[in-house]
């Protein structure tokens, strides 16, 4: 019989992935945007600016996908497309942060602060472990995703 704690832990994992689905589609949608076209927008302004190569590995998408996301992006002003300085044949996809923020950040007050609230209810000895899962469980699904994207491209 499978332990029960890890089985409970693995449950509440995929239950935490649902919801955060659903918060940023909400989220998106009051931003007028899709939850995949903001997650993505997170990345740019995570990432910084990148060439639409560099975000399709980054996302996994298409560079048509990625072409269509950029136009979306763009249309909103959220983006722009710009050469760069080293190379005029090289397009950068550059994030206008601060309109990203003043989109965003409203959407994610309550949130945050709730967030905030609930970490704070915790030791530094728990904060730690919380980090240490974390840390390990994104690693664990980079190495997945690209172990998944390195077979489909065989």
């Amino acid at each position: 019989m499978e332990n029960e704690p890890l089985r409970q832990i693995r449950k509440l994992s995929q239950y935490y992935a649902y919801s955060s689905i659903q918060m940023h589609e909400a989220i998106g949608h009051k931003a007028g945007l899709s939850g995949t076209d903001h997650k993505y927008l997170g990345w740019l302004i995570e990432k910084g600016e990148m060439t639409a190569g560099e975000l399709a590995n980054l996302t996994g998408l298409t560079t048509g996908a990625i072409t269509g996301l950029i136009d979306r992006l763009e249309k909103k002003k959220l983006v722009r497309r710009k050469f760069a300085e080293d190379d005029r044949r090289k397009v950068l996809i550059a994030p206008d942060t601060k309109k990203i923020m003043a989109l965003l950040q409203p959407l994610y007050k309550d949130f945050r602060n709730k967030s905030e609230q609930l970490l704070a209810s915790f030791s530094q000895k728990d904060l730690k472990v919380i980090e240490t899962y974390f840390r390990s469980a994104i690693e664990i699904m980079e190495a997945t995703t690209h172990s998944l994207n390195k077979k489909q491209s065989r």
